[in-house]
């Protein structure tokens, strides 16, 4: 996969991707003898919005039409920018995507779409965001939110939105299957995940459940199950679809 980001600050990004699983899937990698044995499987590029606008001051925002505060992003830069980078590599055509708080909500299945597509490109916006003109032009692109509130700029969103799209790609983690199983997977019927324990058996004077130090399979798997419900019924009542009492309580008790 290959992932644009067109944003004021590209500096912001360089941390993220260049860390942990990012990085790696991101990476080559060789055995002992230099061999390789595993391929990227993303390549990252951002952009500096800047470099595509033809003010010598490399402005790129003015104040609204209809006055009010904050600085609009202009079309030019955006327009420029956006179809240069897609003409990087024109056998790709990228799916763009804008974020922003009026878009749809992100979750675990809009980022397993994702996750299949063969390029992303991402506008990161800042300020009071981009002239809508623009956006107009740039369709089909798909809004992305991360939540119902609103940051300083759409680059922590975009982050976000590249950690759980790449780590779904296959090879970026060490195990495959490691995200089959986890919260909101279909493994677990779209729930949240289940406690996880590791050594000693005994810590600070409290115990990890005996079930798992039995090693009979079909018992584990059957707590992991309760546990997932459990966990997920006062949690987040909302993913088991349960009826409600009339007090507004799930009607099941754990």
């Amino acid at each position: 996969m290959r992932i644009d980001v067109l944003t004021l600050f590209p500096e912001m990004f360089a941390g993220v991707l260049g860390s942990s699983i990012l990085k790696r899937a991101a990476e080559v990698k060789l055995d002992d003898a230099g061999q390789v044995v595993r391929q990227p499987v993303v390549a990252y590029h951002v952009h500096n919005i800047r470099d595509f606008t033809t003010d010598r001051h490399q402005k790129v925002d003015r104040p609204p039409y209809g006055g009010g505060p904050g600085m609009v992003i202009q079309c030019q830069p955006v327009w420029d920018a956006v179809k240069r980078v897609q003409e990087q590599e024109p056998h790709r055509p990228a799916h763009r995507i804008l974020m922003s708080p009026q878009g749809r909500r992100l979750d675990q299945k809009l980022l397993a779409e994702l996750a299949g597509e063969d390029r992303l490109l991402i506008l990161a916006g800042h300020y009071e965001g981009f002239d809508q003109r623009v956006l107009d032009r740039l369709e089909p692109i798909t809004e992305i939110s991360v939540g119902d509130y609103v940051l300083t700029g759409g680059e922590l969103p975009a982050m976000v939105l590249i950690d759980g799209v790449v780590r779904l790609l296959p090879g970026a983690l060490g195990d495959d299957e490691s995200p089959l199983h986890e919260s909101f997977s279909e493994a677990l019927g779209g729930l949240l995940d289940y406690p996880h324990y590791t050594r000693p058996a005994v810590w600070d004077g409290r115990a990890v459940p005996d079930v798992l130090l039995g090693g009979h399979h079909a018992q584990i798997e059957a707590w992991r199950r309760a546990e997932s419900v459990h966990r997920t019924r006062n949690r987040r009542p909302d993913l088991l679809n349960e009826p409600e009492g009339p007090d507004g309580a799930s009607r099941k008790h754990s």
